[in-house]
């Protein structure tokens, strides 16, 4: 088999992975410039597509652990935790500011139609990328810690949820 080769599975389920695996890969890469979630967007996909491809394992791989180190690492002092709740605690303010859509300021230089732009929808993505960070946060206080080497038992969380 070669290395882009696609693994054996069956049809139907192949191209459901395939066209989920692509489709949030998409959605991950423009919402890295849009309100949301990209990089988990992003991440998703390619956890999604290793299971049919190679290249996307092989690419996954120094993600799951650099992401994991960085959980392992925000979790070790109180400031720490404490910027990181009020970081997503700030974007979902903004999500609801964002969904509100109060009228455009006086400073504001283009069409007031271009004020806030989405609405609630926008709004939306920026709570869901709040709440998905706050359950971050819980997961790598629960799992990191207090734990002597948190870079080492990062190093093996990415091993294990393979």
């Amino acid at each position: 088999m070669t290395a882009d080769a696609p693994r054996k599975s069956r049809p139907v389920r192949r191209i459901v992975l395939e066209v989920v695996g692509w489709l949030l890969l998409l959605a991950g890469a423009a919402a890295i410039f849009l309100p949301g979630p990209g990089l988990l967007l992003v991440v998703a996909g390619l956890a999604v597509l290793s299971k049919q491809y190679e290249w996307a394992e092989r690419r996954l791989e120094p993600v799951k652990v650099m992401a994991f180190k960085s959980a392992a690492d925000g979790v070790q002092t109180w400031p720490r935790i404490i910027a990181s709740c009020a970081g997503a605690l700030a974007l979902a303010a903004i999500g609801v500011y964002w969904g509100i859509r109060p009228p455009a300021p006086d400073w504001w230089p283009l069409r007031d139609s271009w004020w806030l732009i989405g609405g609630w929808g926008t709004g939306a993505t920026l709570i869901l990328s709040s709440v998905i960070a706050l359950g971050f946060i819980v997961y790598s206080f629960r799992r990191f810690r207090g734990i002597p080497d948190p870079e080492a038992a990062a190093e093996r969380a990415a091993r294990e949820d393979d």
